[in-house]
């Protein structure tokens, strides 16, 4: 009877182990810092990583981490390469139209990086005439195409982030449009940033920018959705999110309105 008992615990363990260990696999582009990218020793690190595992840890899944391209995030998740995307997106619209979302988490400012002494401003009466780069896919580009370069304003699409910061240094570009706390972290705190500045006022259109950001999932993913809705809802209330965001985002305010 003993024996039975024990047995009987210890497939109870198991049963609860395997529960606790259900897979989760969350896609990324990781070359946005803060937000996402790697160090000297090839690991993942930056604000998303730490809020993912945290909520991984939380919603008792065991979440591992798929990488691509920022513009193949939408299209690798229909292909299920991953579960879920976490990779700073931004809740819109147009995204809905493809997939869903948990509720948003965090909110960040986009906004014109330039050099300082340039007299460039985020109207379309101060760019007329100059080449702006943004992130291939990104809600930037969106914005950028929709109010900009209509009213000519050249607009430049890149893969990822780092090369717009390449291409600007090197002259080929006048500025970029960027989520503020990447153009922060990525560029302007780097020596590569010397001599430029956030210029002008956040960009603003609720349509286009979003309402924050939040994690992308399949559409009819009900279970897994509510799953982490639960997750971010306990995160945000105990602190985690503000206290990573004064880790990452010094200076901003990342609270969802």
């Amino acid at each position: 009877m003993k024996k039975i008992s024990m047995l009987m615990l210890a497939l109870g363990v198991l049963s609860s182990a395997s529960a606790i260990a259900e897979p989760m696999r969350f896609g990324l582009e990781a070359e946005y810092p803060p937000f996402e990218s790697k160090n000297a020793k090839g690991e993942l690190e930056g604000f998303d990583i730490e809020l993912g595992n945290t909520i991984c840890k939380v919603a008792q899944l065991q979440c591992s981490w798929v990488e691509s391209s920022f513009d193949t995030l939408i299209p690798g998740l229909a292909a299920k390469k991953f579960d879920v995307i976490n990779s700073a997106m931004n809740i819109t619209e147009k995204r809905k139209e493809s997939i869903d979302f948990t509720n948003p988490i965090y909110r960040i400012p986009s906004q014109l990086v330039a050099k300082t002494d340039s007299g460039l401003t985020s109207t379309v009466e101060g760019l007329k005439g100059k080449n702006i780069g943004v992130l291939q896919a990104s809600i930037q580009e969106v914005y950028a195409k929709e109010h900009w370069e209509p009213k000519g304003v050249t607009i430049t699409s890149y893969k990822d982030q780092n090369m717009v910061y390449n291409d600007m240094v090197n002259g080929r570009l006048d500025g970029t449009l960027v989520m503020a706390a990447a153009g922060q972290a990525g560029f302007l705190d780097k020596p590569e940033g010397k001599g430029y500045a956030f210029v002008g006022k956040p960009v603003e259109d609720t349509k286009i920018l979003g309402s924050g950001i939040g994690f992308g999932l399949r559409k009819g993913d009900d279970a897994l959705k509510a799953k982490l809705n639960a997750a971010i809802a306990k995160v945000q209330a105990d602190g985690t999110v503000t206290t990573l965001a004064k880790k990452y985002f010094k200076g901003f305010d990342v609270s969802v309105k």
